[in-house]
């Protein structure tokens, strides 16, 4: 089932409804076990708990009292734990005094401020949780400033000094190597993918929030993505027909990395319009291209825009596309033409799939994209009445009814000229393959990324390197 996150007041929600659990404390025992639990882990895969350091960083209130217990628990298992109290006055009782009573040790103040020694396996961010605004405040920040590079981080919930909801990574923040955090994600967890490291969910047995507040963010798993795949009764027409529009004789570059695309994402039919008709032939003989668009033939989705160009003949024929009743992926170029003429899209009723990067979200509404990009794409695509994939490390795939489906790279190797239009063309052959736009859209985000990944092998890609790597990628997603 696709990963659903949370906003704070889900969360708050949801842990209130969990009665008796909160007012008696057991959900701050259970995660505070948790954290314990992924701490001993780490601890374990490199040598042991015995004998080894860690240092806990206690903001006040309910997370520094989850890093408080379970420092505690660590110091049972014989583990050497040392506390700064950025707020001593202000730190959680009973956690404070359960990390005394199992020998943890407090770092004593001294001149306005605290260090934690040096030599620590593993540092427990606990200053701030899912309440938390801002960057962090001087006393924490040169805490974590001091650490070695080595030292691996573990936040509890959510790395200090990034922003629970919208994900914002606030100067100076915590850069976490895990995240432990409870019951269900929180957005940050997908917003704030890289600042988080790897996400451990702990279960203490809260329930889900008794309603859901838009935009709902979600993400599809591998296991949640079923790649078409010919069955026995297809044929090329049945499996969805493409139709490509991009680039030209003088720059053929995107046409090639589009219609390549289309080409390898499905096993059904990819026809390509425009003056780049041959070379797109020499690269791709499968292709069925002509010049014009009068001789495209029938398709059942379109991709327009990479490389194509904004004049009055590329307007003419982006608004003859979007004519139609077909699905229609808008990228690039057409995406420049769309944000001069938003009369049309706007009111169009078939499905249609914007792909901008931030510079193209901005000329299409106007104002910078800024911090907040799930309530960005969220509110172009209700305004429009169209799903926007809003390109980037952390894909947001928004449909009109408040839906995001986000993709997390896990890198940014696909970060090279060329590469969108390689997205392009794989969401565009999904698009004519039957699936929504944010399916379609999502589904491309994730393989785009696993191709990328594949290409690189550590090293800097090209798009026609990624290209290359699609058919591997894709095969990772094929059931059965």
């Amino acid at each position: 089932m696709p990963m659903q996150y949370l906003t704070a007041d889900e969360v708050r929600d949801a842990e209130r409804a969990s009665g008796d659990l909160l007012a008696n404390g057991t959900l701050m025992r259970r995660a505070s076990h948790g954290v314990a639990r992924v701490v001993a882990a780490e601890l374990n895969r490199t040598g042991g708990c015995y004998g080894r350091r860690v240092g806990i960083v206690v903001g006040a209130g309910d997370n520094g009292g989850d890093a408080l217990f379970a420092g505690a628990e660590l110091a049972r298992r014989g583990v050497a734990v040392h506390a700064v109290l950025l707020a001593p006055d202000k730190a959680h009782p009973a956690g404070l005094a359960a990390f005394r009573a199992a020998g943890g040790r407090v770092v004593p103040t001294t001149g306005g401020g605290a260090a934690l020694p040096a030599g620590l396996d593993i540092v427990v961010d606990g200053v701030v949780g899912i309440g938390g605004k801002g960057p962090l405040r001087p006393a924490a920040a040169a805490v974590f400033a001091a650490l070695a590079p080595e030292t691996t981080v573990v936040a509890v919930d959510l790395p200090s000094g990034v922003d629970c909801d919208t994900g914002e990574v606030h100067d100076p923040s915590v850069r976490a190597d895990i995240t432990v955090t409870f019951g269900h994600p929180r957005r940050v967890h997908l917003l704030a993918a890289p600042r988080c490291g790897r996400l451990a969910v702990v279960d203490i047995g809260i329930g889900k929030p008794s309603e859901r507040v838009a935009p709902r963010l979600f993400s599809f798993s591998d296991e949640d993505i079923d790649w078409p795949v010919p069955g026995p009764a297809d044929d090329k027409y049945t499996q969805g027909v493409v139709g490509v529009i991009a680039g030209s004789h003088r720059y053929p570059g995107a046409a090639i990395l589009a219609s390549g695309a289309a080409v390898t994402a499905t096993s059904g039919m990819t026809r390509y319009v425009g003056s780049a008709h041959a070379e797109v032939v020499s690269h791709f003989p499968e292709v069925v291209a002509v010049p014009d668009l009068a001789e495209a033939g029938r398709v059942q989705a379109w991709t327009v825009g990479p490389g194509m160009g904004t004049d009055d003949a590329a307007e003419a024929t982006l608004r003859t596309v979007l004519d139609t009743d077909l699905p229609v992926l808008v990228d690039a170029d057409a995406l420049t033409i769309v944000a001069r003429r938003p009369e049309l899209v706007a009111g169009r009723t078939a499905p249609t799939l914007l792909t901008p990067h931030a510079g193209e979200f901005a000329r299409l509404t106007g104002t910078a994209l800024g911090a907040d990009r799930l309530s960005a794409v969220a509110g172009l695509a209700a305004e429009w009445n169209v799903t926007v994939l809003l390109k980037g490390r952390i894909t947001l795939v928004a449909d009109p009814t408040g839906s995001v489906a986000g993709n997390d790279a896990g890198s940014s190797w696909a970060a090279t000229a060329g590469a969108g239009d390689v997205l392009a063309g794989i969401a565009g052959s999904l698009l004519a393959a039957g699936h929504t736009p944010q399916t379609a859209g999502a589904w491309a985000a994730r393989v785009h990324a696993r191709a990328a990944l594949l290409a690189s092998r550590g090293a800097p890609i090209g798009a026609s390197t990624l290209l290359a790597a699609l058919r591997p990628a894709i095969r990772e997603f094929v059931r059965g």
